[in-house]
């Protein structure tokens, strides 16, 4: 089981608090995001995702470009998005890009696909928000066609139609890993498996074990569809790891409060608290703490839901860049070893 588990890292490239406390260029901050990806392939983690978003507390909106420049400065680490906004995009350019990735990166790209939890992007580009279902579905349509590495001959309602179109520049080696980011939705769930496509789940809250019903549901659609049943599912959650319980929780919480706070205000909740925070650290989907804390969380989850990739959000609204270094680190030295050890 061991040598088929994956451990990863995403990162939105949140917004960030520098030395002074004020919160840093969003340059910078794509910037740092670099430097923390070339540390995570020197430690030995699997994957490393980068998420798109259209908003001033996160910095990255072009996650190709950041994944371009860093598949330049690494050797192993595997690349993706941690998602991709189908529905605001065109698939063919974002297929476009991200083969261009694989072909820097020597055949290392992959992309989660979702609908978005923010809806930024869709007055952005133009589209709209009535329009939130058609515009996935057809597109989602379109990218598996592509995927199929053959001229591609395609009708829908959101494009104009396409005739035994090739599309360039194609996969090199085999076909562009593609991951299907699922927040909720066993709309999405059945989806994946029509499209014969891997699962991932973002599981932000609660216990993890709720989502096992997804899982299952999965596996039942795979069934009936004559699916492949050995597809991987993941599971993307939030965390940090430093030396001891204590201090990972001292150092995530300020930025995990300013975070929840202000998307909560704009959601219509109220303001966490730490009780709350710490029964999510407990209990829920918020894998903080020491590398032991955060190895046997994470060890629980793949064992609850039977997935197998596990990617932790290591950026944590405004936490100082220098914390999630320090996590980054113990991530791939210390947790990775020891998930493997207690799944062995």
């Amino acid at each position: 089981m061991t040598d088929r588990i994956e451990l990863g890292l995403d990162t939105f490239g949140d917004v960030t608090y520098g030395p002074d406390g004020t919160l840093i260029h969003q340059a910078q901050v794509i910037r740092n995001l670099v430097d923390e990806a070339v540390l995570a392939d020197q430690v030995g983690v699997d994957f490393i995702g980068v998420g798109e978003h259209h908003r001033d507390d996160f910095a990255v909106s072009a996650p190709e470009v950041v994944l371009a420049a860093i598949a330049a400065r690494t050797n192993r680490i595997r690349l993706g998005s941690a998602v991709t906004v189908l529905s605001s995009d065109d698939p063919i350019r974002v297929f476009q890009r991200f083969s261009t990735v694989d072909a820097i990166s020597g055949g290392r790209a992959e992309v989660i696909l979702g609908r978005g939890s923010f809806t930024e992007s869709f007055p952005l580009f133009g589209f709209r928000l009535n329009d939130y279902e058609t515009l996935f579905t057809e597109k989602l349509d379109l990218f598996a066609n592509i995927l199929a590495g053959e001229p591609v001959t395609w009708q829908g309602s959101v494009r104009p139609p396409l005739q035994n179109q090739p599309i360039y520049p194609p996969i090199e080696n085999g076909k562009l890993k593609t991951w299907i980011g699922v927040g909720g939705s066993p709309e999405s769930v059945i989806r994946a498996a029509r499209y014969g496509l891997p699962l991932m789940l973002a599981i932000i809250g609660g216990e993890p074990k709720r989502f096992r019903p997804f899982v299952d549901l999965y596996y039942r659609a795979l069934d009936q569809l004559g699916g492949d049943k050995s597809l991987p599912i993941g599971v993307h959650s939030p965390g940090h790891v430093a030396e001891t319980d204590e201090l990972a929780r001292e150092q995530l919480w300020p930025g995990y409060k300013a975070m929840h706070d202000r998307i909560g205000g704009e959601r219509g909740w109220g303001p966490t608290t730490y009780d709350r925070f710490q029964a999510e650290a407990e209990y829920g989907s918020l894998y903080v703490g020491s590398p032991e804390t955060v190895a046997k969380k994470i060890v629980d989850t793949i064992k609850t839901l039977g997935v197998t990739r596990f990617d932790m959000k290591y950026s944590g609204g405004p936490t100082p860049h220098e914390h999630m270094m320090k996590s980054i680190e113990l991530y791939g030295t210390k947790v990775i070893p020891m998930v493997r050890d207690m799944l062995a």
